[in-house]
């Protein structure tokens, strides 16, 4: 009997725990083990849930305040009228000649100068570089080519007017003109600015003339020393850069006869600047110098094929150096002259050809350095014009030491020229201030030349007849 009531009550059980059901009481006591809620829970121990929660101890923590960043340092904005640290005044603009020019180091400007070029198509230069591709690089090699496009400023003497217009100058032996499309070659050097005061700008008339003007306006390359009138052609270039203006005017001494072929601008009529009577370009480098802070002069003058620079040159450049010259730089002769020092301002005298034709010329590309102090460095490149291509040597290398020891041949004792072509000022025996002529309590020595042709001091004299060969 008590066996099977067991058997009934673990069924009951196994149904109840498959229906999820609870027990009824009465069952859970006759099982033993088995005890109600209220016995079992007052049995058990306390759980978490049962003891009433205490808030933990409040602690005070002081928050170290984070360091305030310190506020950046003002930085003055660039004023609106500046360029790169210049305060422009109202006329600087290219309207005016001003040119703002930006350069490789702040502070100081480096300006690469050349002598004479051709760019007419019937002569010997042209038509070698036609035959060889026409592209610039066949005519200057690489290093040269570098130097020039690297330069801050640029600047080449343009011998020549750019144009299809024109009849030759009557009785000359010898004229060019250019193309005007020819003018892109100037920009593929990396010209900035062309001298036109020499004797071939006007060799095809006033039309030729302002056809050039024309062009190089419209390659955006500003020319000194030539313009629609007198005033025009007497204007300076500026370049501001590297923190200062920096004044470039341009005169022709050539040709040394009355009337020249090569016509000088009038109030009306276009030209070039004349400087066989150097009274107005004085006035010209005198204003310049009032607004500026360095000032060049680019002068065409001298006796063609002759190294040996003139009494002329030398009484011209002492009356530039007194009129605000910084320095001075001449063209004319196609072969090369020597430095010298007027007080404290550089004089080359001629740079030689740069490219103009076929002969075998040694000449060379002159590096300036500039500061709001002055010169920083000059230096000479040694090249050579042969076969139609213009070569820079390389330093160390027999022709760079032997155009180099040539040029110090050529050179006043003023001008020290060092194995890397580097020139500067050098004291003599005879002595000398360091400062302009006019305001040097001592006059600057003069230079053993030879005799003045008599043409050099009378204008209605006949000249001889031009020896340039132009092939």
């Amino acid at each position: 009997m008590k066996k099977n009531i067991s058997l009934n009550i673990i069924l009951l059980l196994a149904l109840v725990c498959l229906a999820g059901c609870s027990m009824p009481e009465e069952i859970t006591d006759m099982i033993p083990g088995m005890r109600p809620e209220a016995e079992e829970a007052a049995a058990a121990p306390e759980t978490p849930e049962d003891v009433p929660l205490q808030a933990p101890a409040m602690t005070t923590v002081e928050e170290t305040p984070e360091p305030e960043a310190p506020e950046p340092a003002a930085v003055d904005p660039e004023p609106e009228n500046s360029f790169e640290g210049y305060i422009l005044g109202e006329g600087d603009t290219p309207e005016n000649g001003v040119y703002l020019k930006s350069v490789k180091n702040p502070g100081e400007v480096s300006i690469v100068f050349g002598g004479d070029i051709d760019f007419d198509t019937g002569y010997a230069n042209m038509n070698a570089l036609r035959s060889r591709g026409g592209d610039i690089s066949a005519a200057l090699s690489p290093d040269l080519l570098s130097l020039l496009r690297d330069a801050d400023i640029c600047m080449l003497n343009n011998e020549f007017p750019y144009s299809d217009r024109g009849t030759p100058t009557a009785g000359k032996k010898f004229t060019f003109r250019a193309p005007p499309s020819t003018v892109h070659y100037l920009t593929d050097m990396g010209v900035d600015i062309v001298g036109l005061a020499n004797n071939h700008a006007y060799d095809h008339g006033k039309d030729a003339l302002l056809d050039t003007f024309d062009t190089l306006d419209g390659e955006g390359i500003p020319y000194v020393g030539a313009g629609h009138n007198i005033e025009e052609a007497s204007k300076p270039v500026y370049f501001i850069a590297g923190g200062m203006k920096i004044g470039i005017v341009a005169a022709t001494q050539i040709e040394r006869t009355s009337p020249p072929d090569t016509k000088e601008a009038t109030e009306t009529e276009p030209g070039v600047l004349r400087t066989l009577d150097p009274a107005r370009f004085l006035d010209v480098i005198e204003n310049a110098k009032a607004n500026s802070d360095f000032v060049i002069v680019f002068v065409h003058w001298g006796s063609e094929n002759k190294n040996d620079y003139e009494a002329s040159q030398r009484d011209l450049a002492e009356k530039y150096a007194a009129a605000g010259a910084d320095l001075i730089m001449g063209a004319h002769p196609h072969v090369l002259q020597g430095f010298d020092y007027v007080g404290n301002v550089p004089v080359m005298y001629s740079m030689g050809n740069f490219w103009f034709n076929s002969k075998t010329l040694d000449n060379c590309a002159i590096e300036a350095v500039i500061s709001k102090d002055g010169i920083k460095s000059l230096r000479f490149h040694p090249c050579q014009q042969r076969d139609c291509k213009t070569t820079m040597f390389d330093e160390g290398s027999d022709e760079y030491n032997r155009i180099i020891k040539q040029m110090r041949g050529f050179s006043t004792d003023h001008a020290d020229i060092d194995d890397t072509g580097y020139v500067t000022y050098t004291e003599t025996s005879l002595g000398r201030e360091t400062l302009p002529p006019s305001a040097s309590s001592k006059p600057a020595p003069k230079p053993e030349v030879p005799s003045i042709d008599p043409t050099l001091i009378d204008p209605n004299a006949q000249a001889p007849e031009q020896t340039e060969q132009p092939q």
